[in-house]
């Protein structure tokens, strides 16, 4: 690994020329380890470029995710159609779960760098001592060392290997220190002499390819992006809600999505019922269900559950049952949590959002005011929610639905209270807000919600538009 540049030599190169170059860009070129692409970027960046970007790579050029064939029905659930969920399983089901997630995502992280089984380093440690080598698993544990090394156990099917990130690496140690349980990653490095420890130089993630272009409806069509409404409590903004109501009236829409916690629930929280102005959850849903209907019958509304809302916390969340839902409009699509849509050719990834919590609480410098940053996090690792245990509960099935795969074109998340746009690698990620003002619990943490927005997306040009009713 000799031959790879480091992130500061690329990002200088670039500054010596007075343009500034994006993170892309430079990961890029550490991957193609080649000093000479460095000047030919720069011959070919146009002399008003401040930044330069992927556009500007020589013979790189942007590809499609696959083919789409344009279904009758204007919306399809590609997965998560209600229904789809199973039950909770036992023990044999994890293995097959955490087996689908590896191999999964390790076919993503082979396509830009080879590895080899962990069993045949372990085994014969004296052939690989000096070279290069690429190996690919699970986290399976980790922790930092007496000198403030990151020390990450990695599991493949074949075998566990300790692997040292070490903090002297400015390259590859900021990366190192958000690696999270149960992701999958790929290391490039070399072998301890004793053949016991695995120690790093880059660290690879499954992401979306860099050359990633989304695709785009071929016909006009405008989808609407909320959720966390919170039917039933106290903080719930009726009249904010009702401002929304009256524009959507005119508005040109035709897809309202909602991704999840639509009331507020019972029991949820201690001392919850103090804040509640219905504590009776069938008369949350039907007030739920009015306000829906109440809407203009030619708009499609999918609705996803959330954590909140009347079924099982664990993940992926069964669509909401018939007895909350009987008085939902006809023009309401029940679905699953995370489900992935089909609206016009556009996919769309709507995920609740549970995992922010877990994800803020392990990724350093993560906080709840910045919501964006932790959707990027999840499409670099391809996963909506990577830690088996903690906060979030994942029911283990036998094929894991936490997998980011196919890439949407929108990723629409929630349960934060804090609206954020954001885009990544041709991914537009929205995460939606809430209709409810500061509650007493985010007063207590400090969390200021920026409530009554709704997103407005063109599925012709992928442009969000933030609607504030507030």
């Amino acid at each position: 690994m000799g031959s790879m540049l480091a992130e500061r030599e690329i990002v200088q190169r670039f500054l010596d020329t007075k343009l500034q170059v994006h993170p892309d860009v430079v990961s890029y070129i550490r991957k193609r380890g080649d000093p000479a692409l460095i000047d030919r970027i720069i011959a070919q960046t146009p002399s008003d470029a401040v930044v330069v970007s992927m556009q500007h790579i020589p013979g790189l050029k942007r590809e499609r995710d696959g083919i789409r064939f344009s279904v009758d029905a204007e919306l399809e659930v590609i997965a998560g159609a209600a229904g789809a969920a199973g039950g909770i399983a036992g023990y044999g089901d994890a293995v097959h779960y955490f087996r689908d997630r590896y191999s999964r995502l390790s076919s993503l992280i082979r396509s830009r760098m080879t590895a080899m089984p962990i069993e045949a380093l372990i085994r014969s440690p004296h052939r690989y001592r000096d070279q290069e080598c690429g190996i690919i698993g699970m986290v399976a544990d980790l922790r930092t060392t007496a000198k403030g090394h990151r020390l990450v156990e990695v599991e493949d099917p074949t075998g566990t290997i300790q692997v040292l990130f070490n903090k002297g690496r400015d390259d590859s140690f900021p990366e190192a220190e958000r690696i999270l349980p149960d992701e999958v990653i790929g290391v490039k490095g070399r072998l301890s002499n004793d053949g016991g420890l695995f120690f790093a130089e880059q660290l690879v993630r499954p992401d979306i390819p860099v050359n990633h272009a989304p695709f785009r409806s071929d016909r006009p069509g405008t989808a609407v992006l909320i959720s966390d409404i919170h039917v039933g409590s106290g903080t719930f903004l009726a009249d904010a809600w009702n401002r929304f109501a009256d524009w959507l009236q005119d508005a040109d829409a035709q897809y309202l999505l909602i991704a999840g916690d639509l009331v507020d629930g019972i029991g949820i929280y201690p001392g919850q019922e103090h804040e509640l102005t219905i504590r009776n959850i069938y008369e949350q849903y039907d007030l739920c269900a009015e306000m829906l209907r109440d809407l203009p019958s030619r708009i499609r509304i999918v609705v996803a559950p959330g954590n909140h809302d009347a079924v099982r916390l664990a993940e992926p969340q069964p669509a909401l049952p018939p007895e909350f839902t009987g008085k939902f409009p006809s023009s309401c699509t029940m679905v699953e949590n995370p489900c992935l849509l089909n609206l016009q050719g556009i996919r769309v990834l709507m995920y609740h959002g549970r995992s922010f919590d877990d994800m803020i609480g392990l990724i350093p410098g993560a906080c709840y005011e910045r919501p964006g940053e932790i959707m990027e996090e999840m499409l670099r690792r391809r996963l909506l929610a990577a830690p088996y245990g903690m906060r979030t509960p994942i029911a283990a099935a036998k094929t894991d639905r936490l997998v980011i795969d196919p890439l949407p074109e929108i990723l629409h998340t929630g349960h934060v209270h804090i609206c954020g746009v954001t885009k990544y690698r041709g991914v537009l990620a929205v995460n939606t807000g809430t209709w409810q003002s500061q509650t007493a619990f985010q007063k207590q943490m400090n969390i200021h919600p920026t409530p009554a927005r709704a997103i407005v997306v063109d599925l012709q040009t992928l442009q969000p538009e933030v609607m504030d009713f507030s």
